[in-house]
């Protein structure tokens, strides 16, 4: 039986109810939604008239290394072509109607829409079930369908996705509150690695505390000269921007330096600071910075007052990369580190937060001996805030780091 794709206006799944979502129901959703976008559309029929042959294979070359559409993939065993069969004359009802519901712009528009909902909120439905197998097979799905919304960039620009976050200062401190709005760039790429262009649950957390006490973080000025700041995988920039926004009634006009290596979060990160700052104003530097190959060039030859990082650990090698950066631009002695990692006791970034701690020595476990060397200071348990946070992560840990 030949596949009929169906309407998404009326087959999609309400997006209010993805949390009781199956697997297999967002599955058919998702092959709905290729079958009518994800396949080429039909050739237009030619003008000219031309005789039938008798006998003509319905397929004059079949490449196997092509995957089957799923549309007509039974090849008939009658070779008499001399008129059209059923199956044939409906085939051509099926691709006619599906040219028609492709170029539907109300039902486009409505799968865009989907799309990018579901993505938006599709860390609640990837972890919710405890197999692990099942999250792998949920993730496979948010992959395919950010795929699928990758196809229909070009077509008609998205609209940002705008946050804006406003964080309470100190009784008493100017600005009595920090404002920051964020792009949180919209999933129009198949390279769903590129997790820097949302803001995630950990930076919130850190700019809040920063705001509301930037003294312990280590953001004033000193006596002879501006702070310098540097934030690692800056993401959508956040720390950043709330850093600049704190210091900018300073005397001193703060050097703030926002790095990542991916080019489409930089590209968003750039938008972000434009969007904050007026052009004459305090502002903040955008760097591309590679933790494995880095160059210490330009605004990286001189070290730093304080380092950011949130949420930056999702490979093995992340907190051994990080360190060998942070050891090259930290200043020497007075310096501090400040790293926040969440949680994940499940899912594709079960325990990378133990790298942290096997990559940095506590500072009471050090021996006495010669030299200094970058440890753990302090470390702070968090909790979940509601509404904050991906659904895999239990909590957050603080970390202060500096020479010991």
């Amino acid at each position: 039986m030949v596949f009929q794709p169906t309407p998404p206006t009326s087959s999609l799944p309400p997006l209010a109810k993805l949390s009781s979502c199956t697997l297999a129901e967002i599955s058919r959703a998702i092959d709905n939604l290729r079958a009518i976008y994800a396949t080429p559309p039909t050739p237009p029929k030619p003008t000219l008239s031309l005789p039938k042959p008798k006998a003509l294979p319905k397929h004059l070359i079949h490449d196997n290394t092509v995957p089957d559409s799923g549309y007509a993939s039974a090849e008939g065993e009658d070779d008499d072509c001399d008129s059209v069969s059923e199956d044939e004359e409906a085939e051509d009802q099926s691709s006619f109607d599906l040219d028609l519901l492709r170029s539907d712009t109300f039902e486009r528009e409505f799968v865009i829409r989907w799309l990018t909902g579901f993505t938006v909120r599709s860390d609640m439905w990837v972890y919710a079930p405890e197999d692990e197998a099942e999250t792998d097979a949920r993730a496979s799905l948010v992959d395919a369908a950010a795929s699928l919304l990758a196809s229909f960039a070009g077509e008609e620009e998205e609209e940002d996705i705008t946050r804006t976050f406003t964080f309470p200062t100190a009784p008493g401190v100017e600005p009595s509150a920090v404002h920051v709005e964020l792009n949180d760039a919209p999933l129009l790429t198949d390279d769903h690695t590129s997790v820097g262009l949302q803001s995630w649950g950990s930076s919130i957390l850190l700019a809040e505390r920063m705001c509301l006490d930037p003294a312990t973080f280590g953001l004033v000025h000193p006596a002879d000269r501006p702070l310098r700041v540097l934030e690692l995988g800056a993401g959508t920039g956040l720390l950043s921007i709330a850093a600049a926004k704190l210091l900018a009634s300073s005397a001193n006009i703060p050097e703030i330096v926002a790095t990542d290596y991916h080019p489409l979060v930089l590209d968003n990160l750039r938008a972000n600071v434009e969007r904050n700052f007026s052009p004459s104003g305090p502002s903040v530097a955008v760097r591309p910075l590679d933790w494995q190959y880095p160059v210490y060039e330009g605004l990286f030859a001189t070290s730093f007052d304080v380092i950011l990082a949130a949420d930056v650990v999702y490979h093995p090698e992340h907190a051994r990369w990080i360190k060998a950066c942070v050891e090259r631009l930290l200043m020497r002695n007075q310096g501090v580190f400040w790293l926040i990692i969440p949680i994940r006791p499940t899912g594709r970034h079960e325990g990378m937060s133990s790298t942290v701690e096997a990559t940095f020595p506590r500072a009471s476990a050090l021996e006495a001996k010669q030299g200094r060397e970058l440890a753990i200071l302090t470390v702070e348990e968090l909790s979940k805030h509601n509404g904050i946070g991906r659904a895999d992560e239990g909590g957050y840990r603080l970390y202060k780091i500096g020479w010991a």
